[in-house]
């Protein structure tokens, strides 16, 4: 326990940055509306279709729904690519919003369930870009690793709270107002939720100013999923828990209504009895996630997404099922956590909206395949044969991609030991997270021995050097100016000026020098895109121009 502490104290520290941040707290309270919003819809159309033809007719609205929203979300994404983050999510809040209150007022008007239907299809076309657009704008107000964690950890929770009061307001709506009402306090909260991000202040990054908008880009995310072993892997432990998700879309309205007894408002309850859990975990998340292992944590959360449902299938007690589908919400926060994470510090920026679209339309589609095949299974084994069969498929996709997401951890923390070397250097400290992630990414090691040069006097300037370990001597001709430590650079003049070295730097004597170095065009790009760190690199010249004796003509650098 008493080691425990020290994380707690981390975790809460993180959490408190989080929620300090202007620009963060809006964002995460518009996402936490927005699914509180999509849980409430998720349980009042499951409802509506119980009620029009029974739990085929779950699966089948849910697979409806599902499948339009997966196949063209890649296409809206390159939207989310091209413009402000930010006004793609108020774009999303405002367009579901106006889809929800039809769909409310056909239903209140005792109008046609396929209006009704159709309705719903298109806020969750809408809905599927949000995420995606979300995930993309946090490492842009993020700047290290732990702070982008600490965001979705904070927004995981914000979720596992949707989780927990989106079913309850729907629970308490279905039965005060009927599903037209629950629909409108949706389409409420949609609207609340894009008016909430409109006009969210923070530094863009530079592709994204004036950047044309690419239809036939659309599925450059999905192939850059696909070129990447480590995005695959994090794609299909994913789609796993998301075919399960699909399926318990409509096993909970069956073991509601007919394996438990306890009507239509007890749907309510046991998607609420998963929220309990995911606000649990999440908690959870705070205390030991938040340190690293991200990938081993995804698959624990897969695996909690199944193992309950599968006692639930052996043990459908009222009481028990309630407790196992918390345990299932716990792994709903540890799922979220490592999966939009993880992609995040892995994506080229400029292309991350349009990976993370094609990563929600794959879950989504996991989603729709796993409401599609429930009632089969039910049909065939009974819903107490369902549960456990269903319920273990996600177990086994773990344990067989156990040994590659140690792979992908240890990956990663050597990752965050070059972040942290690069957050050593003025220039670099401003950049928000998804550009040092790209910098350490690039980052290219080498040793040189001690005494040895690593450019001379007047060579031309093509990288920039990061000391690692070791000590760096900046000599003009036979005199010493500056010896350079660990986190100090150089070779920044000559790029930034895009003139010859100005002085030679070699290796001190007593040992080997450790560099990490970027070429120029990685370091230019980064370093003058940005107000803040282009105003870090001037002063960096300025003052190494005047260390050098010299003031800075033209023709000129280091």
């Amino acid at each position: 326990m008493l080691g425990r502490l020290p994380a707690l104290g981390d975790s809460g520290r993180a959490f408190v940055l989080t929620v300090r941040s202007p620009t963060l707290r809006r964002a995460q309270l518009s996402f936490g509306l927005m699914w509180a919003g999509e849980w409430a819809v998720m349980v009042t159309l499951g409802v509506v279709a119980f009620r029009d033809g029974g739990a085929a007719a779950v699966g089948l609205v849910t697979a409806l729904r599902m499948v339009p929203a997966a196949l063209l979300a890649p296409f809206a994404a390159t939207v989310a690519d091209a413009i402000r983050r930010e006004r793609v999510l108020a774009g999303v809040g405002v367009i579901r919003a106006v889809a929800l209150g039809a769909a409310a007022a056909v239903l209140a008007l005792d109008g046609p369930l396929a209006a009704v239907y159709g309705l719903v299809v298109l806020a969750t076309i809408v809905q599927t870009l949000f995420r995606p657009a979300h995930s993309a704008l946090l490492p842009a107000l993020c700047t290290s690793p732990q702070e982008l964690t600490s965001a979705n950890l904070v927004r995981g929770l914000l979720d596992s709270l949707a989780t927990l009061t989106g079913p309850l307001a729907a629970a308490v709506l279905l039965g005060v107002s009927g599903a037209a009402g629950s629909f409108a306090a949706c389409a409420a909260a949609s609207l609340l939720a894009g008016l909430l991000v409109v006009a969210l202040p923070y530094e863009a990054p530079p592709r994204m100013r004036g950047a044309p908008i690419a239809a036939r880009g659309a599925l450059d995310g999905v192939r850059a999923i696909a070129a990447d072993r480590r995005l695959l892997l994090i794609t299909g432990l994913t789609t796993a828990q998301t075919f399960t998700r699909g399926s318990l879309s409509v096993l909970s309205v069956v073991v509601a209504i007919e394996l438990l007894g306890t009507g239509e408002p007890g749907v309510g309850i046991l998607n609420a009895a998963l929220g309990a859990g995911a606000v649990l975990g999440s908690v959870l998340a705070l205390l030991f996630v938040g340190h690293g292992r991200l990938a081993l944590w995804l698959g624990v959360g897969v695996t909690l997404w199944g193992l309950p449902l599968a006692g639930i299938g052996a043990v459908p007690d009222e009481a028990l099922v309630i407790v196992l589908l918390a345990a299932v919400g716990i792994g709903n926060a540890l799922v979220d956590v490592g999966a939009f994470t993880l992609p995040a510090r892995l994506v080229d920026e400029a292309v991350m909206a349009r990976v993370f679209a094609g990563f929600e339309a794959i879950l989504t589609l996991g989603v729709a395949a796993g409401a599609a095949v429930a009632p089969f299974v039910i049909e065939l084994l009974g819903i107490r044969g369902a549960l456990v069969v269903l319920g273990l498929l996600g177990p086994a996709a773990v344990i067989a991609a156990w040994p590659a997401l140690q792979r992908l951890d240890s990956r990663m923390l050597v990752r965050d030991g070059d972040i942290r070397l690069l957050q050593m250097v003025p220039m670099f400290r401003p950049l928000p997270q998804a550009t040092i992630e790209q910098l350490a990414a690039a980052l290219e090691h080498s040793v040189v021995a001690g005494g040895t040069a690593v450019f001379e006097e007047g060579d031309t300037g093509d990288r920039v050097y990061v000391v690692e370990d070791g000590r760096a001597e900046v000599r003009r001709g036979a005199l010493t100016i500056q010896t350079l430590g660990r986190g100090e650079c150089f070779g920044e003049i000559a790029l930034l000026r895009e003139c010859v070295r100005t002085a030679s730097v070699r290796a001190a004597p007593a040992r080997p020098l450790g560099l990490a170095s970027l070429p120029s065009d990685r370091f230019l790009a980064a370093v003058t895109g940005y107000t803040a760190s282009a105003a870090a690199g001037e002063r960096v010249v300025a003052t190494r121009l005047h260390e050098l004796g010299q003031l800075p003509p033209a023709g000129t650098a280091r």
